[in-house]
């Protein structure tokens, strides 16, 4: 059976919501997005470990029901393809930022 796992990328666009941040500083802010960007990547790579381990028990011949890696599998490739698309667009703002004149 598929382990339940919290990251989804549509748990990540839902769950990003406008707050309050007026008290915080850049420095705060940075941690909050590196600390988020890395529970995402570790989320990302616990799931191919999944694909990876259902894979090797389809190929034993231990897995009856193949539906489960072809989900687990679109699952990882979703993920895969939203964090290349975040990534993307950190690059896009940080070029955009250097290209602006003080």
């Amino acid at each position: 059976m598929i382990d339940k796992i919290s990251y989804s990328p549509l748990n990540i666009m839902s769950s990003i919501q406008p707050k309050d941040n007026s008290g915080e500083g850049a420095a705060d802010l940075g941690k909050r997005f590196g600390s988020f960007l890395n529970d995402a990547m570790t989320n990302l790579n616990t799931q191919q470990n999944q694909v990876d381990n259902l894979n090797q028990s389809f190929i034993k011949g231990e897995l009856s029901d193949v539906h489960q890696l072809t989900i687990a599998s679109e699952k990882a490739s979703l993920g895969l393809e939203l964090t290349v698309q975040v990534r993307n667009k950190v690059l896009e703002a940080y070029q955009e930022m250097m290209r602006m004149q003080l």
